[in-house]
């Protein structure tokens, strides 16, 4: 396996990516312009999962969602908090 090694610069160009990342969906979010509710291929795009383990997020209770007329609906605020919820820090000293 090949061997990288990332020097600070590297660090500071991930940092200002990231960071302009988060500033678009934060425009997106109080702009309105994130959707309320999500269809299921909107929350396999989200959160880069297949059908069938959306769907085992259904079953097992991790994703709670709406069904109406047989089209699913998650609630975006509720993945959010699942997200968060189920955040793992690892502490490196």
């Amino acid at each position: 396996m090949p061997t990288s090694i990332i020097t600070t610069d590297d660090l500071r160009e991930f940092k200002m990516e990231l960071l302009e990342e988060i500033r678009n969906l934060i425009t997106k979010q109080s702009s309105g312009t994130l959707k309320k509710y999500l269809k299921s291929s909107d929350v396999m795009d989200l959160l880069q999962v297949s059908p069938g383990t959306l769907q085992n997020l259904r079953i097992n209770g991790t994703l709670p969602y709406t069904k109406i007329g047989g089209i699913i609906y998650y609630d975006a605020e509720e993945i959010q908090n699942v997200m968060t919820a189920n955040r793992v820090n690892h502490k490196f000293d």
